[in-house]
């Protein structure tokens, strides 16, 4: 009932701007959310992996054979997905 009544002192313009602030809203959110799912997808060479994590190059292929990480590849070099190495830290329980 009192949205009604809200709504009946509202002009249509005014109606409009609401909405269009609304969606303009989620729309930049969505925005922010997809460009920080796009960074965290980022392609890492095995390099880079091995600095990120510093570890060395034995460990990296000991958890790629035992199925720790997944790795992709493409013309003959390994990629890692940065997402995929994130969610597979763990953190210590105290």
């Amino acid at each position: 009932m009192q949205n009604s009544i809200l709504l009946e002192n509202v002009s249509s313009q005014e109606l409009t701007e609401l909405i269009t602030n609304v969606f303009k809203t989620q729309l930049e959110d969505f925005k922010k959310e997809l460009n920080t799912q796009a960074a965290n997808d980022d392609l890492m060479s095995r390099e880079q992996v091995l600095e990120l994590l510093q570890i060395n190059a034995s460990t990296l292929w000991h958890w790629t054979n035992k199925g720790r990480i997944t790795v992709y590849k493409f013309a003959n070099k390994c990629y890692y997905k940065r997402s995929e190495l994130m969610s597979t830290i763990t953190p210590l329980k105290k």
